[in-house]
C-alpha cells in the first residue's frame, strides 16, 4: 500500500473532518458553547484526528503490521496512540469548558473515554482513507499486470523471429544458383510473410482468416524448402468471422511438423482441421525427429495461452501420428 498521502486523500480527509466539524459545531451551538471552545476544541480536534491518521498510515500500519507483522506490537502502539490523543482531546475540552482537572475522580475511567473518544475521532475518516488506498492499490496491481502480461506476450513472440529468419536465409541462398526464378517467387512469399509479421508485431491474436492466409503462404515455403516430403491439406469446417488465435500461432504448429519429423520413403501427410472450437493440426511421424529441439515453439505456444485464455491447448500422440488441437479464441465471448 501506497502510504504517501496524494492530493485526492487530502481533499477527501478536508470533507469528512470539516463535515465533521460542522455537525460539532451545530451540537455546540445547541448546548449554547463559549468562543472559546469553538476556537479551540474544534482545530485540536482536527489536529489529533490527522495525527492518529498519518501515524497509522505512514508508520504503524506499514511497518509493524505489513513489513514486519507484528501484530502484539501493532495492537499495544494503537492501544496507546488512541488512548493518548483522545484523552488530550478530551482534557483541552474540558478546560476550555472551565472544569477543573482536579475533579477527575478515576483516572483509569477518563483514559477509558478517552480512547473511545479518539476511536471516534480517527476511525471514520482513517476507514474511509484505507478503502480508497486499498482500491487505489489494486488498480495500479491490475495495470502493472496488464503491462507484464503485454511485455510477456512480445517476448514470447520475439522468440520465433531469429530461428524463422535462419532457416528461410539458407534456403534463399541455395535457390538463387540453383533456380533463380524459384527463388524471386520465394522472396515474394516471405516479403508477404515478413510483411505480416511487421504489421502484427504488437497483436496478442489475430483473426483466424489472416492466419489462414498467412499459413498457406508458409506452406508455399515449406513445399519449396523440402520439395515432396510434405503434403499438407486444409479442411474448414467453420466460418472464419468473429474468430481469433494467437498470432503466429499456426507458424509455430507447421514449424513443428517440419523440426520434428523427416521423410524417408513415405511424405508427411499433415491436415489442418478448423471448427467453432479448436484448430488441429495432425500429421503421420515418421523416422529421425529433431533431437537437438528442446519444445520452445510449443512451450511459447503454451504459455501464451495462459496469458490469452483459460483454455488450453490439448495434445495427443502415438507411435504413428502427432496432434495438436488449439482452442479457437472468440472474443465476443471471452469478454
Amino acid at each position: 500500500m501506497n502510504t504517501k498521502l496524494n492530493k485526492s486523500d487530502w481533499i477527501l480527509l478536508s470533507i469528512i473532518l470539516g463535515f465533521t466539524a460542522l455537525l460539532g459545531c451545530i451540537d455546540y451551538y445547541r448546548e449554547e458553547k463559549k468562543l472559546i471552545e469553538y476556537l479551540i476544541d474544534f482545530p485540536t480536534n482536527t489536529l489529533l484526528s490527522l495525527l492518529i491518521i498519518l501515524v497509522f498510515i505512514q508508520k504503524i500500519i506499514p511497518t509493524l503490521l505489513v513489513e514486519n507483522r507484528k501484530y502484539f506490537h501493532f495492537f499495544i502502539s494503537s492501544l496507546l496512540l488512541l488512548t493518548i490523543t483522545g484523552t488530550l482531546d478530551n482534557l483541552v475540552g474540558r478546560l476550555t469548558a472551565g472544569k477543573s482537572l482536579s475533579a477527575i475522580s478515576n483516572i483509569l475511567t477518563y483514559l477509558n473515554g478517552g480512547l473511545y473518544n479518539a476511536v471516534d475521532m480517527g476511525g471514520f475518516p482513517l476507514g474511509v482513507l484505507l478503502i480508497k488506498k486499498f482500491y487505489e492499490g489494486q488498480q495500479e496491481l491490475l495495470k502493472t499486470q496488464k503491462l507484464q502480461k503485454e511485455n510477456e506476450l512480445k517476448l514470447l513472440r520475439s522468440q520465433i523471429d531469429p530461428h524463422f529468419l535462419f532457416n528461410n536465409l539458407n534456403t534463399l541462398d541455395s535457390l538463387i544458383d540453383s533456380n533463380p526464378k524459384k527463388a524471386k517467387d520465394y522472396i515474394n512469399r516471405l516479403s508477404l510473410i515478413y510483411r505480416y509479421l511487421i504489421q502484427t508485431k504488437d497483436a496478442e491474436v489475430m483473426e483466424l482468416s489472416k492466419e489462414i492466409q498467412f499459413a498457406e503462404n508458409y506452406i508455399f515455403l515449406i513445399e519449396t524448402r523440402f520439395g515432396n516430403d510434405y503434403k499438407f491439406i486444409l479442411k474448414n469446417e467453420t466460418s472464419n468471422s468473429e474468430k481469433f488465435i494467437p498470432t503466429g500461432a499456426l507458424q509455430i504448429l507447421l514449424e513443428n511438423v517440419v523440426k520434428h519429423n523427416k521423410a524417408d520413403e513415405k511424405f508427411i501427410q499433415t491436415s489442418i482441421t478448423i471448427n467453432n472450437d479448436f484448430l488441429t493440426i495432425k500429421n503421420n511421424k515418421l523416422n529421425n525427429p529433431n533431437k537437438e529441439s528442446l519444445g520452445t515453439g510449443l512451450q511459447n505456444l503454451k504459455a501464451r495461452y495462459q496469458l490469452l485464455s483459460d483454455k488450453k491447448i490439448d495434445i495427443k500422440e502415438s507411435n504413428n501420428f502427432f496432434s495438436i488441437s488449439i482452442p479457437i479464441i472468440n472474443l465476443i465471448d471471452e469478454n
